[in-house]
């Protein structure tokens, strides 16, 4: 089989969800944000096992990605949508009982209008100039809504992962402008904010990417497992090249496997080159170019061929991946393409 086989720690996952929950405090509530197909991982399979550990809100990004969780999980949780009511979803959040955070004046006029009394939140821009609603725009309606009733008041840090950057403490600062008061439910915290402390938590914070092993959440366990199957081996005489454009040349007899795994398969091409795959814990150089479908890898130091080499585990982070080809850890994530067979660790039923 020339698939790569991608292995998600559930239990791992779990781990980091509990970890990140006892530091947001006993009395914060621990959402999950699985958007993206929970990071490129399988958003039906690791909703349940959140679930199940006792995660009771999830976000998403988008209607659709909600629809995909209420089928996995039933009625109960509550499913919140960041990029609100959109124009033509309104059957949709009626029907599976999303609840929309509401970015703007349009949002929250369609909504209103639509779905009197149905649930919905409020995501406030409190200096990431991306969605929300502007602090002028919340004075003038903050009166109609509150009356209205938001499930949660939620803004989103720009800088989180940096923790001395000024942008943190200004953006805490004009969220508690725009909600002390209110008597409403806040949240300001996603990983990084966690991670600042305390006085970013208010009653829910909303763990993503620390979820599934990566920055800014440095103690998290590793959730994935990445194994290339080696298609094909040669024997590379000095002075020959390896893959397109000649941008690797022998300096000495080399022995070359021929990996399954490109740049379709969520392997960026500035990896070529730089690279490192393992054959346990022993690390291989990439070589050459990474293509579509095929990586070229150095294995002329091993005692006998591998079955397979790993580009992510446990000598490999995502963030490790990513650094090496001038990327982010959630890059790497979500682009790990279709054609990997996923394979779900579970010890604990």
């Amino acid at each position: 089989m020339a698939t790569a086989t991608l292995t998600i720690d559930l239990d791992a996952i779990v781990a980091n969800w509990r970890a990140l929950d006892r530091l947001s405090g006993p009395e914060v509530q621990t959402a999950a944000v699985v958007k993206a197909d929970a990071y490129g991982l399988g958003i039906t399979r690791i909703a349940r096992k959140l679930a199940q550990a006792g995660a009771r809100r999830f976000f998403v990004a988008y209607a659709e990605e909600g629809a995909a969780i209420r089928q996995a999980l039933g009625q109960g949780p509550q499913i919140a949508v960041l990029s609100g009511h959109m124009s033509g979803d309104t059957e949709m959040i009626h029907d599976l009982d999303l609840t929309p955070m509401l970015n703007s004046l349009d949002q929250i006029t369609r909504h209103l209008e639509a779905l009197p009394g149905h649930p919905f939140g409020v995501q406030l821009d409190t200096g990431m100039n991306r969605l929300g609603v502007e602090l002028l725009e919340w004075q003038a309606v903050a009166p109609i809504l509150i009356e209205a009733g938001p499930e949660l008041l939620i803004s989103h840090l720009a800088c989180a992962d940096e923790p001395d950057h000024p942008l943190n403490e200004a953006q805490l600062k004009t969220f508690h402008t725009m909600t002390d008061g209110t008597g409403l439910p806040r949240s300001l915290a996603a990983t990084g904010g966690i991670l600042l402390g305390p006085r970013y938590h208010f009653d829910l914070t909303r763990p993503g990417i620390g979820l599934f092993g990566g920055l800014p959440h440095e103690t998290a366990h590793p959730a994935v497992t990445l194994s290339l199957p080696v298609i094909q081996t040669r024997e590379v005489a000095p002075g020959e090249t390896v893959g397109y454009g000649c941008t690797w040349v022998a300096e000495s007899p080399a022995i070359i496997a021929t990996v399954a795994g490109g740049y379709a398969d969520g392997l960026p091409r500035t990896l070529s080159n730089i690279a490192t795959l393992w054959d346990g814990d022993t690390p291989c150089p990439l070589v050459g170019r990474v293509s579509m479908d095929l990586i070229t890898v150095d294995i002329t130091h091993l005692p006998e061929v591998p079955r397979s080499l790993d580009i992510l585990g446990p000598h490999q982070t995502v963030d490790a991946l990513a650094e090496a080809g001038g990327t982010i850890g959630y890059e790497i994530l979500t682009s790990l393409g279709p054609r990997h067979l996923r394979r779900y660790q579970e010890r604990s039923q």
